[in-house]
């Protein structure tokens, strides 16, 4: 068993009457950020989803820092965090409420979770909102909530499904910027995103699939010599054209 894998796919699919995601094998490494990209109906919500335990797939194995998350969920759970692409938040709760109360949900200390907390807002930018309640929060303000809120435990695996939906450029640099650092400190990223640009310049290694199979994976470089190259963008329409 490779110790430097942080999530581990084996052969996995799930049907929704037909084939969403079908016999998918993928690895993401330690302290990487893994861009999961494809068209849209790929199967990237869905992989994402049974990745962090609320889908069961209807097949294959799923591991997370080597713990299987079928037979051990709550172990593999532990290590993760997910930020689906339309977070819910609280609306009754101020954002330092709100990260508190996630943070007691993770058995985070009071005590270590008050100045987390207080660092998230402030590199979000989000003190100075900290007398207001979430429900007058803009999407972008949310979004960023929601990314303090799944990184308030310190994951090893952080899940996000479409992080940057939504964000004007700023707060988008602000996230980027902030998952960037979370790599460097030794966490690992899989994420999912349109946004071809963000990936381009963010991920060590991409995986692009189509009809719920991977159909090409590694670093840009890797990609490129597989088509006639270009941006990212070039190679994705190259790699998911019909031939």
């Amino acid at each position: 068993m490779n110790d430097n894998i942080a999530l581990r796919l084996q052969d996995v699919s799930k049907n929704f009457g037909r084939p969403a995601v079908e016999h998918l094998n993928l690895q993401v490494r330690r302290g990487e950020l893994y861009a999961l990209l494809g068209p849209n109906g790929a199967g990237k919500t869905t992989t994402l989803r049974m990745v962090a335990g609320l889908l069961a797939p209807d097949g294959g194995r799923i591991e997370v820092m080597g713990i299987d998350l079928a037979t051990h969920p709550a172990a593999a759970k532990q290590s993760i965090a997910y930020m689906p692409d339309d977070p819910m938040l609280y609306d009754k709760l101020k954002p330092m409420e709100y990260l508190e109360f996630v943070a007691g949900l993770w058995g985070v200390a009071a005590k270590d979770a008050a100045p987390r907390a207080t660092e998230l807002l402030d590199w979000l930018d989000l003190s100075k909102h900290g007398h207001e309640l979430t429900e007058g929060f803009s999407r972008g303000m949310k979004q960023k909530l929601a990314l303090a809120g799944a990184l308030i435990h310190a994951p090893q695996l952080l899940i996000l499904d479409e992080p940057l939906t939504g964000l004007d450029a700023a707060a988008a640099r602000q996230v980027k910027d902030l998952l960037l650092n979370h790599v460097q400190a030794g966490g690992t990223v899989i994420l999912t995103t349109h946004i071809l640009e963000v990936a381009e310049r963010m991920a060590q290694r991409i995986g692009i699939i189509q009809h719920g199979r991977l159909i090409a994976e590694g670093t840009l470089d890797e990609l490129r010599a597989r088509t006639d190259g270009g941006t990212l963008e070039d190679v994705f329409l190259q790699l998911t054209s019909p031939a």
